[in-house]
């Protein structure tokens, strides 16, 4: 099970260079469950995410809970898939900050959407994240936005 929270970004960090990032397209063959292809750097990945009804009364509408799973791609059938995909790639950098014991990934979007900067943050429990105190560069807690998630981002 994926916990995560997401988070609108008022001021970028100082120095991105000194962290890991790895550059990103992901394309979405279907939102409702999701599947989605993934370029990460030279790797290729596809993705199954699903939030039940279980999962939903569990979190709430304050944080995004889904199934995923993950198994690698060809770039052939990465290529291949992508030509199938509905609406737009989404293109960004990530940026894996750490932040205590956790990593911060710091979306910093391209192309289409330009100028969109998301951090997300994954957690171990529900009640973890429930009591996480964000870093002052946090903005707005978009979690339970469907509006910032990717693959509705790629269809509007």
């Amino acid at each position: 099970m994926e916990i995560e929270k997401k988070y609108l970004v008022k001021e970028v960090p100082n120095d991105l260079t000194k962290y890991d990032v790895w550059e990103l397209e992901q394309c979405y063959l279907c939102t409702n469950p999701t599947v989605r292809i993934r370029k990460k750097n030279d790797s290729y990945i596809l993705t199954y995410k699903n939030r039940n009804e279980k999962e939903k009364k569990l979190a709430g509408d304050s944080l995004c809970v889904s199934q995923e799973v993950e198994m690698p791609l060809t770039k052939e059938a990465y290529y291949h898939l992508k030509d199938k995909a509905d609406g737009t790639c989404i293109c960004k950098s990530r940026y894996r900050i750490p932040y205590g014991k956790y990593t911060i990934e710091l979306d910093v979007f391209h192309k289409e959407k330009e100028g969109l900067i998301l951090a997300e943050v994954e957690f171990d429990s529900v009640e973890e994240a429930h009591v996480f105190i964000p870093p002052h560069w946090f903005g707005e807690d978009v979690s339970g936005n469907y509006q910032y998630s990717n693959s509705y981002l790629s269809n509007h």
